[in-house]
């Protein structure tokens, strides 16, 4: 008979780390959070790393309904159009898949893959959709992200369309949204960061809409204070740090002269936050 000797062999380093570090005596999720938060606010581990571990804690809470693109900012493709049709289309949009659907836009033929064109470059007349046109994979709305994630592997697809209960078309979902939920927004080359949002959009009055990975430099230099940035590198870590926790939009706090409340986020990251300048009454300003 075979001995055993699983339990002789080291620890991996990994796993002897995260027990000398984290409390393994955590019951929930939540605490679980409150633990990670306690590791980030020592530097103990990067930002970044924490982010990742505490997307990892949330992901299996969240839904496809949670991540994926509305119907309504879906670019279909008709199973009617012609070449020189979908080829504008695709010129305008610069997406890579798209889902062809009959006239009704209810009836899902499959997905069309950009690249799939190029062989009809020079003989357009010879382009017959049904010819390239790809099985579509298909999700519930209400799917966890991680039954999905194990879907987009075992059928090696990209993007998922997804419908609701009356089986009508929802929306869509990319491998791309449900990583994001990980490891944080992923920026590809055609993301020109020139067309970017600035971090910070002064409103007048001493309020100002701030982007939640603002370097606090870059606040302490456009507003004209000195907040400390040994703690946290970014407006949103400035505030994870002063509350202890991930705040939620409505949720807000007081540091010196500067009132910092949450207008946008999620249970794993700031978006967008408002400082105000002073003791002023809040307003919901106009984005």
């Amino acid at each position: 008979m075979k001995n055993d000797s699983s339990d002789s062999r080291p620890r991996p380093r990994w796993k002897q780390w995260l027990i000398e570090r984290l409390d393994l005596s955590t019951q929930s999720r939540d605490e679980l959070m409150e633990e990670l938060h306690r590791i980030n606010k020592k530097n103990i581990l990067p930002d970044d790393a924490v982010n990742m571990m505490q997307g990892v804690v949330n992901f299996s809470s969240l839904q496809v309904q949670d991540v994926m693109i509305p119907r309504s900012q879906v670019q279909f493709i008709g199973h009617d159009d012609d070449f020189s049709t979908i080829l504008k289309l695709i010129a305008e949009t610069e997406h890579s898949r798209y889902p062809v659907v009959a006239d009704n836009r209810e009836d899902l033929i499959g997905i069309l893959l950009a690249k799939d064109l190029l062989r009809y470059i020079g003989r357009e007349d010879e382009f017959a959709i049904d010819d390239i046109v790809r099985p579509a994979l298909i999700v519930p709305e209400t799917q966890p992200l991680s039954r999905l994630l194990a879907e987009f592997r075992n059928n090696r697809a990209h993007m998922a369309v997804v419908i609701d209960e009356y089986a009508g078309i929802a929306g869509l979902v990319t491998f791309e949204d449900v990583l994001e939920q990980i490891v944080g927004d992923i920026d590809d080359e055609y993301d020109d960061e020139e067309d970017e949002d600035p971090n910070i959009i002064q409103q007048g009055g001493g309020r100002y809409l701030v982007s939640g990975i603002t370097p606090i430099e870059e606040l302490n230099e456009l507003v004209g204070i000195e907040l400390d940035d040994d703690a946290a590198d970014t407006v949103a870590g400035l505030m994870i740090n002063q509350l202890g926790k991930i705040p939620r939009p409505g949720e807000e706090t007081t540091i010196g002269d500067l009132t910092l409340r949450v207008l946008l986020g999620d249970s794993r990251r700031i978006e967008q936050i408002e400082v105000l300048v002073g003791k002023q009454p809040h307003t919901t300003p106009v984005t």
